[in-house]
Order: structure tokens, then sequence, then C-alpha cells
């Protein structure tokens, strides 16, 4: 049996076959079953922030699973509040509460807004957030809502313009939940003045801004945060992805008054915070930090877009830092990412016009030049 009748036979339905068994990592690339390299600039959608097997992120989960693995969230560990502090540090918030993915982080910041008493949750078309009931009911995309309605109810989806948002707004309003960059809809930035004026807004009215920073957060976008880039500051952020470079951990940081919403015994989650994860992702982040990994993602991202605009076939590059969308001349991004996979080169291709990129922030020029090489041939073979 291959691996492929295995997977087809014994993993559930809602993925689809994956095109490749991969085996293997180091650094930027990564290897399949059978023995193919592939440069890899997706980082497991942003996520292997430092690549593969990194000597800091291999040392924090070796050393702290001969340690202290795991025990409740009735006890604490070192490694719990040395990443908090951290976390607190780069963001600015002042409480952390911790869970085991970027969904997670979201049903927290949807109860850290139920918390304020009023009804109306604000989200934005074709958004994306999560899987779970929570999450999903914020995701402003009906094709994956559908199959799973009723949901929360009282969720409400605008268009991503200042003036659905002001029209939108009230006094019953809880809190407006946004990605600063649209990483699933293809890595569509907010529009101009977007954030700043959502704080403004929702500080009026009294709601929350709450901003999912899944995608966005621990030095992709060349800022720790991208709503750093904005000069506002939010109530809260919902974190994942990259803070733990591979390890499951997610992460809702409050701001100001919004740190003291939730009270003893209105959220938990046994794995949330435990001391394999939250020493992984301090390890991570202390690296980025070491390293100056954020500003090599806006130097590189720039590099990239550079590289990029200039190639056949693409229409716009979309995005900051290394999180980049290119927006092709046709519906073909499917084509190229397959051409890609066959040239050695992971990217992905979350719409018919879009290749999202997302690389591992320790890229450099090396890295860059193949990958040049790779998707300038991936564009020309499917012209």
């Amino acid at each position: 049996m291959t691996w492929q009748d295995e997977y087809a036979s014994r993993i559930m339905k809602s993925a689809a076959l994956p095109a490749v068994q991969l085996v293997r990592g180091q650094g930027c690339r990564v290897w399949d079953s059978e023995g193919r390299e592939y440069l890899d600039f997706l980082a497991g959608i942003a996520v292997n922030a430092l690549g593969h097997a990194h000597p800091a992120f291999v040392e924090a989960v070796s050393t702290q699973a001969a340690t202290l693995a795991h025990v409740s969230n009735y006890f604490a560990t070192p490694p719990q509040l040395e990443l908090a502090e951290r976390l607190l540090r780069i963001s600015g918030g002042d409480r952390v509460y911790f869970a085991n993915s970027g969904a997670e982080a979201i049903e927290a910041a949807i109860k850290l807004a139920r918390r304020t008493g009023r009804p109306r949750i604000l989200a934005l078309q074709n958004s994306f957030h999560g899987r779970t009931m929570g999450s999903l009911s914020l995701t402003g995309k009906p094709a994956l809502r559908e199959p799973f309605e009723p949901l929360l109810p009282h969720v409400e989806h605008l268009d991503s313009t200042i003036e659905a948002l002001e029209a939108a707004l009230s006094d019953d309003v809880a809190a407006l939940v946004v990605e600063p960059i649209k990483g699933e809809a293809g890595v569509v930035p907010l529009p101009e003045g977007y954030l700043e004026a959502a704080r403004e807004l929702t500080t009026r009215h009294g709601a929350l801004l709450i901003l999912d920073e899944i995608q966005t957060g621990a030095g992709r976008t060349g800022s720790w945060f991208a709503f750093q880039q904005h000069e506002i500051v939010p109530d809260a952020i919902a974190l994942a992805k990259g803070i733990g470079g591979g390890i499951p951990i997610g992460a809702l940081v409050a701001f100001g008054a919004a740190a003291d919403l939730l009270t003893a015994g209105q959220h938990g989650s046994t794995y949330g915070g435990n001391p394999l994860a939250t020493a992984t992702a301090n390890a991570v982040l202390a690296e980025v930090e070491r390293a100056g990994l954020v500003e090599n993602a806006r130097v590189r991202g720039e590099q990239l877009r550079r590289a990029i605009s200039g190639m056949p076939g693409v229409a716009e590059v979309r995005g900051s830092g290394l999180l980049l969308g290119v927006g092709l001349d046709g519906p073909r991004a499917t084509a190229v990412y397959t051409a890609g996979l066959e040239h050695g080169l992971i990217v992905n291709a979350p719409n018919d016009t879009t290749i999202r990129l997302a690389p591992p922030l320790i890229i450099g020029d090396a890295e860059i030049d193949e990958f040049t090489e790779k998707f300038t041939t991936a564009l020309e073979t499917t012209a």
C-alpha cells in the first residue's frame, strides 16, 4: 500500500490528498519520501520562522522534554512566565492567555468580547479566523460557514471599508475583529488608514478592537506585529503560527482594561501554556530577536518584491515583509503552484489568481536567488 492509499483510507476526508510526503527538513529546505529536495517558501503557512531543525528550536524541545513537558494549568512553570514576559515586552500588552492554536486564540478573543456585555461582533467579508465553531463564525467566507450553520449569533460581516465600519458601529457592538492583512484571502492588506480609523471609531463607541495577528505576528511583516506599523494600540491580539516556530501554541495578548475582562474560571485549556510549548516558543522568539530576523523580514521582503515585480505574468505584489501575495495575470495559480513543486519549490495558491509566499525569516541572498530562478520557471511554463 502506498502512502497515498494509506492517507486516503485512514485520514478524514476534510483534507485533500497531499501532493507529496515530506520526511525531513533542514534550514529552508525539505525532502520528500522519494528523496526530492524542495526550497520551502511557505514555512508551514508562516509557522516555521526559523526554518526546519534550527538548533535553537531543537535544543529547546529536547531540553524541556527531558525536564518537564506538561503539568496542566493548575501549576505555573518558569517557561510559561518567561514567554509571557517576552510577549508582553515586544507587544506592549498587559496580560496573556495561552492556548494551543490560532483558532483557540480567537475563541478566547470571542469570550473577551462577550465579557463586555454587548451582543454584536463585527468582522470582515473574505476574512479567515479559523475552523472551530466560534472562529468560523467570524470567518467571512460563506462557503466555509454554510455547511455548519447555525453558528454564533450576532456576528456581522462588513465590507472592508471605513464607511461600512462607521455605519455598522454603535454602542451595542462588543468588538471588531480584523486581520491587518487577510492572509487566506490572498495576502490582501486593509485599505489605507483603515486600522487607524477602526481604532478611533471603536474607542468612540466603547467597542474592543481585536486584531488577528496569527499570520502577521512574530516578525513576519517586518515589525514584531503588524499593528506596530500603524501607530495604534489594539485591545487584544490573537497570536499563533510563527511564535512557536513549529510547535503548536497560540496566545491572546490583551491591553489596558481589556486585560481584566476575563476572571477566574471563565476560560482555560489543559495544554495551554504547558512548559514544552512555552519553552520552545520563548527560544524561537529569542532567536528571532538575537539574529535580527524582524529586520531581515523587512529587508528580504523588499528584495523579494523587487525580484517578483519584473517576472512574466505578475500583475501585482501585495503584503508586507515576508508575507507576500503575488497577483497573477490570470486564473492559473494552481498550475504555477504545481509547476513550482515539480521544479523543487514550495509555495501556496490560496485562490485562483494568487500565489502566497511566507518563507522562513532566515532567508538570505542564496535562497532569494534560487527562488527567483525556480519561480520564474514555474511562471514561464504555465503562461
